[in-house]
């Protein structure tokens, strides 16, 4: 847990307010711009039939208003980040990443 924790304050920090929201239920009023992010995938590396090394890795997804928001190209910044897709749903603004962390 401590891991996700760490990777919530890099996005806060990012974000430049409180609006990140891991796997939030229907139920969340959200402000815009936020960030949603949720685990999406393990990556785990075996040697002699044990596991060694996982790597969790995060589908973050930044909502905005704004088509030409900077907050993207902040995320894609991060190692081992890589852009998925970008789709718009209520005249807001989508940019998806998958990111290990």
């Amino acid at each position: 847990m401590a891991q996700r924790l760490e990777l919530q304050a890099i996005l806060t920090d990012i974000l430049e307010t409180n609006h990140v929201y891991f796997q939030p239920p229907p139920s969340v009023q959200m402000v815009y711009p936020c960030i949603v992010y949720r685990r999406d995938y393990e990556l785990i590396n075996h040697a002699d039939d044990r596991a060694y090394k996982t790597r969790k890795r995060y589908l973050v997804t930044i909502i905005d208003r704004d088509p030409d928001s900077a907050i993207p190209a902040k995320i894609a910044d991060l190692p081992m980040c890589t852009f998925d897709r970008f789709y718009t749903a209520d005249n807001l603004n989508h940019d998806v990443y998958k990111l290990f962390f």
